[in-house]
């Protein structure tokens, strides 16, 4: 279930600054460079994002909703519910808690909480993990190649449009579009790798307003997918959008020729942000001890994080747990001895 939510959350660090708006700019022709230029600088600015090492934000994430089916309604006669009659929908979709954090180059973690259990997904740069015990997969799973391949696609915190030329990327102007009643500017991005997505800036305040997300599978036919940019807020200099919505376009038929059926918006809530977070002591690496951690644990996999006690430097160890830590420890319920290897006193940690 994370997996698409994952891929969301990377177009997260898009954001700018509405004081750097230039109005009349919607009035006049701009080269593609030129409105890239307006973007970084509405955003904060190149070397401000060039200083961005790390980025950390938490929230919640819609899911379900009003697809989810709930307890049958008897019928009016007091009888027991027809079989095929339609359930009620329940009037609010379920909000998960969620931690996102990206840190370069190429480094991304995504945990999210449902019903006591926790689910993982993270990339390296090189290689990623997932552990998705909502599944019954408590068992530490390597990326597939495709899933490798979809996140070293997937543009750095700073977006895909600071530092383009660096990257390697090309940036044409396919022209203007009107996007809920605003003009914008429909830019056509094409990595080194040669993967093509589109983006909308917006005619006055050079904003993005939204972005094309990876196609989605539904019914066995892959639906265009677009992720909506809304209220942006400063953080440290910069202008990043708190709520992200996204949209799954209907097709004229699915694959088992039916009519498509509409697809409600799912929202994504940002509460926090920290740029530039102080170094903590965290796994980005896979553990071999998860899954013993998922098939041992009766509060369900991933239940807290906990202090990595080996790390004087304050360097970050993200990315893999410390040698000789018990996978008690791991999951963060108390405090590793690594030197000894013995099982962990009961003082909890934490953030």
């Amino acid at each position: 279930m994370p997996r698409k939510y994952f891929a969301i959350l990377i177009s997260f660090a898009l954001g700018g600054s509405l004081v750097a708006a230039d109005k009349s700019a919607s009035s006049t022709e701009l080269s593609p460079t030129e409105i890239v230029n307006k973007n970084v600088e509405a955003r904060g600015g190149l070397q401000a994002w060039r200083a961005v090492k790390a980025i950390t934000m938490s929230g919640s994430m819609g899911v379900g909703g009003n697809q989810r089916t709930t307890l049958a309604v008897p019928s009016s006669t007091g009888r027991k519910p027809v079989l095929g009659m339609p359930s009620p929908r329940p009037e609010k979709e379920a909000e998960l808690p969620f931690v996102m954090e990206l840190a370069r180059p190429h480094k991304q973690r995504f945990e999210l909480k449902f019903n006591g259990q926790t689910a993982i997904q993270v990339f390296d740069g090189t290689n990623g993990w997932k552990l998705r015990p909502f599944l019954n997969r408590r068992e530490v799973e390597p990326f597939t190649r495709e899933e490798i391949k979809s996140a070293s696609t997937k543009a750095d915190l700073d977006g895909p449009l600071v530092d383009y030329a660096a990257k390697g990327t090309k940036v044409e102007l396919v022209g203007m579009e009107k996007v809920e009643n605003r003009n914008t500017y429909k830019l056509k991005l094409t990595t080194s790798q040669g993967v093509s997505t589109h983006v909308w800036i917006d005619a006055q305040t050079f904003l993005e307003t939204k972005i094309e997300g990876e196609p989605r599978r539904l019914d066995g036919t892959y639906h265009p997918v677009e992720v909506y940019f809304r209220d942006y807020r400063q953080v440290s200099g910069l202008l990043l959008p708190f709520v992200l919505e996204t949209k799954v376009l209907p097709v004229a038929k699915t694959a088992t020729g039916l009519r498509d059926t509409p697809v409600p918006v799912e929202k994504i809530t940002i509460e926090m942000v920290e740029v530039n977070p102080i170094a903590r002591s965290r796994r980005w690496g896979r553990s071999t001890s998860a899954s013993r951690s998922c098939r041992s644990s009766s509060a369900g996999c991933g239940a807290g994080r906990g202090k990595d006690t080996t790390s004087t430097s304050g360097r970050s160890r993200r990315w893999r747990r410390p040698v000789g830590t018990p996978p008690a420890c791991w999951r963060g319920r108390s405090r590793a001895r690594p030197e000894t290897g013995r099982r962990c006193s009961s003082t909890a940690t934490g953030r």
